[in-house]
């Protein structure tokens, strides 16, 4: 699976980025077939608080996953959005397969 990663308006450092490779890579144990994740991060200026927002898309065979996540800091957003992907590829998955035996 190939990971493009995008900062919008300031540049992810190398650890952000491998952190991010390495919590998408393990997405590969629920639907093998993935065939690429685009992420963006962007910061949401909300008054005093910045907080940190992660889009991830996600190509499958088929179809494309969305999520959007905030959060204090990008690690964070990135695991709940992982979270969030990992529930949508199980039911995909689980789609997948309802078609395929209802044939």
């Amino acid at each position: 699976m190939k990971v493009h990663t995008k900062a919008v308006h300031f540049s992810a450092d190398k650890k952000l980025v491998e952190f991010i490779e390495k919590k998408l890579e393990k997405l590969e144990q629920f639907f093998g077939r993935i065939i690429e994740a685009q992420v963006t991060l962007k910061l949401e200026n909300s008054g005093q608080v910045r907080d940190k927002i992660a889009e991830v898309r996600i190509a499958v065979p088929g179809s494309v996953l969305y999520v959007k996540e905030t959060h204090k800091t990008f690690e964070g957003s990135v695991d709940s959005a992982t979270e969030a992907l990992k529930r949508q590829l199980i039911k995909y998955k689980e789609r997948l397969r309802n078609r395929s035996n209802q044939r």
